[in-house]
């Protein structure tokens, strides 16, 4: 768990898993869309990719990034027993809202 929280820590390593959730990428639209300079982007990949939560594949001359959900399962689980503390909380504000009439 400690490696994972090591990586995920740095703002721009999960700003990267955030837009490969729309699907596979290159690199130059990595740094286009979220402004980080070519070196900085393959730097991180490389982390991600080492660490298992993005693959890469050779497409011609670029390489494409694609997230690896299973890598963020480990992560799923650990919080899996903190989510009853938020579970509860949005079902009792749930819970309270429906007792409150109707602004129509």
């Amino acid at each position: 768990m400690d490696t994972i929280f090591a990586i995920l820590v740095e703002p721009n390593r999960r700003r990267i898993l955030d837009f490969l959730r729309s699907g596979e990428h290159s690199v130059g639209e990595i740094v286009e869309v979220l402004g980080l300079s070519q070196p900085a982007a393959s730097k991180h990949l490389r982390i991600l990719k080492e660490a298992g939560f993005v693959v890469v594949q050779q497409d011609a001359q670029r390489r494409l990034y694609r997230l690896q959900p299973e890598a963020l399962r480990t992560l799923d689980a650990w919080l899996e027993p903190y989510r009853c503390l938020w579970t509860d909380r949005i079902d009792a504000l749930a819970q309270y809202l429906d007792t409150m009439p109707d602004d129509d």
